[in-house]
C-alpha cells in the first residue's frame, strides 16, 4: 500500500491474520498502512485485499484486545512498539444486520426466552403467555394467570413435538404447560396449565429451568428460592384435589396444584432471578445487593458476592461457563470470576447505559460475548476484549424489559412499548 504526504512518516507494517474460513482470509504478508487509521479504515483495507463482491464489517484486536481508537493511539496506550510488524487478528464485527416486524402485545412484553431454535416464548403483563413460531406467528397463548407474567422458562426442548413451559407471575404462583409445537400454525391456540406450582408468599419475580432434569426453581419477593417437580404424574407434595378446566379450542384437563419440593433461605430482599446453569448448582441475584450460589442438594449458600447495588438481572457463561454477570439499579453491568479466590471485586464493569439495567444474557457458544438491555430503551452487545459496547440496538420505544439471544446470530427482546422485537445477522467469531 503507497503512502504519501505527511502521513508516510506515520506509518506502521502490519500482518492481517485471521480464523475466519475462506473467502475472509488475506494473504499473509506484511502491508504498510498509516498509523492513523480506525477500526473503519482498518476494515476497509481487508475489504480491498480479499476483494469482496459485498463489503464485510470486521473488527481488529491486537493482543487478544479490540482495537476502539485509532491504531497509533492504541499502541500508545498499550505501550506497543510501532517499530517491528505488527500482528493483527480480524474477525466479523458483532451488529445486527436486519430488523425484523415487531410482534405487538396487549400490554407491556416483561419476559422472553430464546433457547429454542423452534420458537420464541414471551410473557405479558396481560397475565398470558406466548408461543411464537420461527416465522413470526402466534401459536399458541398459556392462560390462568391472574397477575402479570414476570417470567418465563422452557423447561426442555429435546422432545421434537412438544415442549413443556413455565411461567412465573406476580400472581404469586407458577403454571406448567404442555405445548404441541406439530400443531398447525393458521390459529392460535389458547392452552391451559397441567400444575400449577403454589407456595411463595409474595409476587414470583424469576423462574428458571434445570439444565438437565425436570426441575424448576423460582424466585420471590418473599426472599426465597423454591424448588419443584415439572412431572405431569402427582407427587407426594401435590395437594390432594384437581381442577377441571375447559379451554376456548381445547378438550377438557385436569389442573394438579403442586407444593414446593424445598425452599432455600438467606436472602433479606427480593430474589429479582435465579438461574441453573448446571445440574446441582443455582445463581441467585437480590435487592439485597448479593449474588449467590446455592448447592442444588443441600440448600446451602457456597458463594457470595456483594455488589453494592440492587440488583435485577443475572447470568452464568463466558470462558469455562463460570462467569457471573449481573445488573440492577444503576447503569453498571458487572462481571465476576468466582474461580479467582481471595476477591468478590468484579474482573470487569461496563457502563454505557443511562439506566438501570433489565436484563443480561451471555452468547450460549462465545468466551466473550454478552448483552445487556436496560430502562435506557437499548440493548448493548459486550465483548469482553473491550471496555466499549460493539453494537447498540435502539428499535424500541421505551423501556427495555427482557432480551435473550435466539438462534445463535438473534437477539429477541421485549419491553414497555409492548412489542417483541427481533434483530437478526449477528455474527459471533
Amino acid at each position: 500500500m503507497d503512502v504519501e504526504g505527511e502521513d508516510a512518516s506515520k506509518v506502521v507494517h502490519v500482518k492481517f491474520v485471521t480464523k475466519l474460513d475462506s473467502p475472509f482470509k488475506v494473504p499473509v504478508t506484511s502491508v504498510v498502512i498509516p498509523s492513523n487509521l480506525t477500526r473503519l479504515g482498518l476494515s476497509s483495507i481487508v475489504n480491498s485485499l480479499l476483494t469482496l463482491e459485498n463489503p464485510e464489517p470486521f473488527d481488529f484486536l491486537i493482543d487478544g484486545e479490540l482495537i476502539r481508537m485509532s491504531l497509533e493511539e492504541f499502541l500508545q496506550a498499550k505501550g506497543i512498539s510501532a517499530e517491528r510488524t505488527l500482528e493483527i487478528e480480524y474477525i466479523r464485527a458483532v451488529a445486527p444486520r436486519r430488523e425484523e416486524k415487531p410482534s405487538l402485545h396487549d400490554d407491556w412484553v416483561s419476559a422472553v426466552d430464546g433457547s429454542s431454535h423452534r420458537l420464541i416464548l414471551t410473557g405479558c403483563y396481560d397475565g398470558l403467555g406466548r408461543v411464537w413460531s420461527s416465522a413470526g406467528y402466534c401459536t399458541h397463548i398459556l392462560e390462568g394467570h391472574s397477575g402479570a407474567i414476570s417470567s418465563v422458562a422452557l423447561v426442555n426442548t429435546e422432545d421434537a413435538g412438544s415442549v413443556t413451559v413455565a411461567t412465573a407471575s406476580k400472581d404469586r404462583s407458577l403454571r406448567l404447560f404442555k405445548v404441541d409445537t406439530d400443531e398447525p400454525v393458521d390459529s392460535t391456540t389458547k392452552v391451559g396449565a397441567y400444575k400449577i406450582l403454589r407456595g411463595h408468599k409474595a409476587a414470583v419475580q424469576s423462574v428458571a429451568a434445570q439444565k438437565y432434569g425436570s426441575m424448576v426453581c423460582s424466585s420471590s419477593w418473599d426472599c426465597t428460592i423454591n424448588l419443584w417437580n415439572t412431572d405431569q404424574s402427582t407427587s407426594e407434595g401435590d395437594s390432594v384435589s384437581t381442577k377441571k378446566r375447559k379451554g376456548n379450542n381445547q378438550a377438557a384437563e385436569s389442573q394438579t396444584e403442586a407444593e414446593a419440593e424445598s425452599t432455600f433461605v438467606g436472602h433479606t430482599q427480593c430474589v429479582s432471578s435465579v438461574v441453573w446453569p448446571e445440574h446441582d448448582v443455582i445463581y441467585s441475584a437480590s435487592w439485597d445487593h448479593s449474588v449467590r450460589r446455592w448447592d442444588v442438594d443441600t440448600g446451602k449458600e457456597t458463594l457470595n458476592l456483594y455488589s453494592g447495588k440492587a440488583l435485577n438481572t443475572l447470568d452464568v457463561g463466558g470462558e469455562g461457563s463460570a462467569l457471573v454477570a449481573a445488573g440492577g439499579s444503576d447503569p453498571v453491568l458487572r462481571v465476576w470470576d468466582p474461580r479467582k479466590p481471595g476477591t468478590s471485586a468484579p474482573v470487569f464493569q461496563f457502563s454505557s447505559h443511562a439506566s438501570w439495567i433489565s436484563a443480561c444474557k451471555w452468547h450460549k457458544s462465545s468466551w466473550y460475548h454478552l448483552l445487556s438491555a436496560s430502562y435506557d430503551g437499548k440493548i448493548m452487545l459486550w465483548d469482553l476484549r473491550t471496555a466499549w459496547p460493539l453494537s447498540i440496538i435502539d428499535t424500541h420505544k421505551d423501556k427495555v424489559l427482557s432480551a435473550d439471544w435466539w438462534k445463535g446470530d438473534s437477539v429477541v427482546s421485549g419491553g414497555a412499548d409492548s412489542n417483541l422485537r427481533i434483530s437478526s445477522g449477528i455474527s459471533i467469531s
